[in-house]
């Protein structure tokens, strides 16, 4: 248990006391020169792991065959004649231009009017402009199982027979 220490007032008040003694600097440069420390270890053991693994991997590559052409004896470098002799599909080389490229292409393809297939006369047209027909024409339905579809002969039939109720004498 902590003792608590109280210190009476001359009124006869009792007010807790603190603690009168501050760390020392010295302490605390100590404590930041130790962590300092104990980093720089750290970091010298996991550089020299590191460069281990890199040696141990370089070791272990697979030798070439023979009758390739020597384009490096580190089958890992990215040289532009290893990757026109890799085959498709190749490893993305530079993620954000390539990325770039590909959402450039889509906005372009979303707003833009062109030809998804010519000769079947189907064609692409911006998003807003389709939102927009959709909006003002609704979405087409596929009429329900065992209903005729419309067409203008149920249509004038119906219309007939709407006008024939309307012309009834009222009793």
């Amino acid at each position: 248990m902590t003792e608590e220490h109280v210190r009476r007032t001359p009124d006869g008040y009792e007010e807790p006391e603190f603690e009168q003694q501050d760390l020392s600097a010295k302490s605390v440069f100590g404590f930041l020169a130790g962590l300092a420390v104990a980093v720089s270890i750290v970091v010298l053991i996991l550089v020299g792991t590191f460069k281990l693994l890199d040696r141990s991997e370089a070791r272990n590559q697979p030798e070439q065959n023979p009758l390739t052409n020597k384009v490096s004896a580190d089958t890992r470098a990215v040289t532009e004649e290893n990757t026109k002799k890799f085959p498709e599909p190749r490893l993305e080389s530079n993620e954000r231009s390539d990325i770039n490229k590909f959402r450039l292409q889509e906005e372009q393809t979303l707003n833009s009017y062109g030809w998804v297939d010519q000769k079947a006369g189907v064609v692409h047209i911006p998003i807003d402009r389709a939102m927009g027909l959709i909006a003002e024409r609704g979405l087409p339905t596929r009429p329900q199982t065992g209903t005729v579809p419309p067409s203008t002969v149920n249509m004038s039939k119906e219309a007939a027979a709407k006008s024939d109720r309307s012309q009834k004498p009222k009793k």
